[in-house]
This record gives C-alpha cells, sequence and structure tokens, in this order.
C-alpha cells in the first residue's frame, strides 16, 4: 500500500490570512512546524511544502525550519527557476518536487510540460542531484510526459491526479484509472518511483489505489487539512492512513 506524504500547505494559508506581516518573536497560529510534529507522531511517512513564488503560504523559514528539525523526508515543491533552484541548494530537503506554477492560478492546475522544456530542466535536475537531492516530476498521466521525466533524469514521477478528482460521471473516472493505471505501469517499467496526489480525499483514494499499480507515495492536504478543523489533525491524518491500508488503528482512537 502506498505511503502518505502529507502536504501542509494550508496550515500556512490559514496562518497568512492573520499574520501575513508576521515578525520575528511572534508566535503565528497555526504553526507549520506543530502541523509536521504531529503527524510525524501519527506515523507520515513524508511532509510537503509548495515554496511559490509568491509566497502565499509556505515561506522559506518555515521550509528552512522543517528541513532541520523533522526526521522524515521533506519533499519540497517548486518551480524549476534559478532562484528556486538556488533555494533548494542551500536547504537541501530529501526530494525536490518540480512543478508548474502561475501566479494567477489558487492551486497547481495541471502537470509540467517536460517533454516541451527537456534540456533547460535537464540542466535544474542536474544541480539537484549534485547536491544528493532526490527529484520528481510532477505531470499528467501521459506517457510522453513519463518518458521525458525518465530522459531528464527524475527518479520519480508524480501523477497529476486532478483530472481523475474532478470528474463527474463513472465513464470519466473510469478512462482517468486506467489513464493513470498505464503511466504507473510504464514508468515503473523503465525504472522511475511513482508518485501521486492533488484532489485526492477520503471519497476517492481507495478507488485510485485499487486501480492504479506500483505507488510509493500519494501526496495528500487540502482533504486532510479541512478534515482537520472538525475532528483534530491527528484524527484526519489517521483516518487517511487507514484508507491508504498502511495503518490500523482502533476504531474511537483520538
Amino acid at each position: 500500500m502506498p505511503e502518505l506524504g502529507l502536504n501542509i500547505d494550508h496550515v500556512a494559508t490559514l496562518r497568512e490570512a492573520r499574520y501575513r506581516d508576521w515578525k520575528k518573536g511572534l508566535a503565528p497560529e497555526p504553526g507549520v512546524l506543530e502541523a509536521a510534529r504531529v503527524a510525524e507522531k501519527v506515523g507520515v511517512d513524508a511532509i510537503t511544502v509548495h515554496l511559490r513564488e509568491d509566497r502565499r503560504h509556505i515561506q522559506e523559514a518555515d521550509v528552512k525550519e522543517l528541513s532541520r528539525v523533522i526526521s522524515i523526508p521533506l519533499n519540497l515543491e517548486m518551480a524549476a527557476t534559478a532562484a528556486m533552484t538556488r533555494h533548494a541548494l542551500i536547504i537541501k530537503p530529501e526530494e525536490v518536487c518540480l512543478v508548474p506554477e502561475s501566479r494567477e492560478e489558487v492551486t497547481t492546475e495541471g502537470g509540467l510540460d517536460v517533454a516541451g522544456d527537456i534540456p533547460r530542466l535537464k540542466g535544474v535536475i542536474a544541480k539537484l542531484h549534485s547536491a544528493k537531492i532526490e527529484v520528481s516530476a510532477f505531470i499528467d498521466a501521459d506517457l510522453k510526459q513519463v518518458e521525458a521525466a525518465h530522459r531528464v533524469g527524475a527518479q520519480t514521477v508524480e501523477l497529476h491526479t486532478g483530472t481523475y478528482a474532478n470528474a463527474t460521471t463513472l465513464r470519466a473516472c473510469r478512462a482517468e484509472l486506467a489513464r493513470h493505471a498505464r503511466a504507473a505501469a510504464f514508468a515503473h517499467e523503465i525504472g522511475l518511483r511513482v508518485n501521486a496526489g492533488h484532489g485526492l480525499h477520503y471519497s476517492n483514494v481507495r478507488e485510485y489505489i485499487e486501480d492504479v499499480p506500483h505507488l510509493h507515495t500519494l501526496n495528500i492536504g487540502h482533504a486532510i487539512i479541512a478534515r482537520a478543523v472538525f475532528v483534530g489533525l491527528e484524527k484526519a491524518i489517521r483516518e487517511m492512513l487507514v484508507l491508504l491500508g498502511s495503518r490500523e488503528f482502533a476504531p474511537n482512537a483520538d
């Protein structure tokens, strides 16, 4: 069964709603590090954060502190730019996931066009590898993009599950699952690790993991943080771990 990477971007979203210009010495709430510590205690396998160029939620200080304090792997999502590459080389997270980024979007809306940017991405990935940082490419479930990710040197592909999550008919849902299954099988065949994420939640994740093979990690954030508003973060994480089949907890565990 796949591991769980908890994306805690939206803990920072809530913090920034009140503490956008917080100064050193304050203790803005909710705390990103506190969320990561809860996740680590419950048994999450990795922490994911997206350091966006507009710094709308996660800040550089968050990434540095997480990298320094947590003992589980840190997966840094970032645009494949020179500035973000410099940050990654300083912070040195265990993994970097290269994602497309638009300031107009609310959240990442699709996969990275690796096939259309091979020379530049090769250079970015080579720099990250020189610092012993593993690299993942966030792509649509397209065989051409899977092959391109392999060509540029990524060790992992993260399949963008947004279209699956947004499917409104059974036919569309089944078509997306079949597409993802083909992409995951091909990635595995050519030696890539397979992750997935975006829009996965408590109602659709079981079907996804039952139909898509070779999944290593599912990166899930918004659904768990939203659920935590009502039941608390620890319980929200536990519920997702049970759905992934990676943990068993007592039914009434808090």
